[in-house]
């Protein structure tokens, strides 16, 4: 099933799930969903590294 297009929480929350449930671990199941949003306008900044 495709992800949804969005930038709500309820959409990132949704593309969470279905991740999650294709067996991907959490971590990467949030980034691939935060990404998503991202690509669809969100204004959501990438993580920096410390």
């Amino acid at each position: 099933m495709p992800l949804k297009k969005g930038t709500s929480r309820e959409t990132v929350s949704h593309n969470i799930k279905t991740e999650s449930k294709h067996g991907k671990p959490h971590k990467q199941a949030v980034a691939i969903a935060l990404n998503r949003a991202r690509k669809s306008g969100a204004k959501i900044p990438k993580k920096s590294e410390k």
